[in-house]
């Protein structure tokens, strides 16, 4: 009898500890969202301890508990966003099938999803990363080639299948991820012209005419 006692006792534990694992994301994600906001409004070298707690609505001794102080802050929201693409892009792509140019399509449209998600810390990502100390800077460019790699092995595996003209794969990705950026970037030119879709498809015509065979051209270009 004390044996199903014991594993209703494990059970509760784990459960416990799953419920306490989502509050630190919950909360950590509330802070990292906050010093976006603030590192926006003032830049980094400006923000204070005291404006992120205002912004997050907590202490200032709370930020402490999660993050040793600002340039870590600062590591964690752009490290963040980069985790994210390497996380989510593999299963998008995974969804869309076999089919080399399908996958690097559904990639991109992931990839620009995510930046459309995070315009912000896109943003403060370009302005404020110089900031970072080297150790910083070599797990931003360590992250930024995970980041890559689904998409590059679609490319790689298009032109072995001969569906795409001979490229750079890892050129041609950087561009996309570059493109996908551009939304972020230049948000506030496209923005009363594009949605995110029409943004999306028009980079996406753009980079598959350049890409794809003349004679499978047409068949993608409708998938747009």
């Amino acid at each position: 009898m004390a044996k199903p006692a014991t594993a209703r006792s494990d059970a509760d534990l784990a459960v416990e500890e799953a419920v306490r694992a989502a509050r630190v994301s919950t909360r950590r994600r509330q802070l990292l969202d906050a010093a976006v906001k603030v590192m926006e409004r003032t830049g980094f070298h400006q923000m204070s301890m005291q404006a992120l707690a205002e912004e997050a609505q907590v202490s200032v001794g709370l930020f402490y508990k999660y993050f040793g102080g600002k340039e870590e802050i600062l590591l964690a929201a752009i490290v963040d966003i980069l985790e994210a693409f390497r996380d989510q892009l593999q299963p998008a792509m995974d969804r869309a099938g076999d089919d080399p140019v399908e996958r690097l399509i559904a990639g991109f449209r992931q990839y620009a999803t995510i930046v459309d998600e995070n315009r912000d810390a896109v943003v403060l990502t370009y302005r404020e990363s110089r900031t970072l100390d080297a150790a910083g800077r070599d797990r931003i460019k360590e992250l930024e080639v995970e980041t890559s790699a689904p998409m590059r092995e679609a490319v790689a595996a298009g032109v072995e299948a001969g569906l795409m003209v001979e490229v750079d794969a890892d050129l041609v990705v950087f561009d996309l991820m570059m493109l996908a950026h551009g939304w972020a970037l230049k948000h506030w030119h496209f923005a009363p012209e594009y949605d995110l879709d029409r943004y999306v498809s028009a980079q996406l015509r753009f980079a598959l005419q350049s890409l794809v065979v003349p004679d499978a051209l047409p068949r993608y270009l409708a998938l747009l």
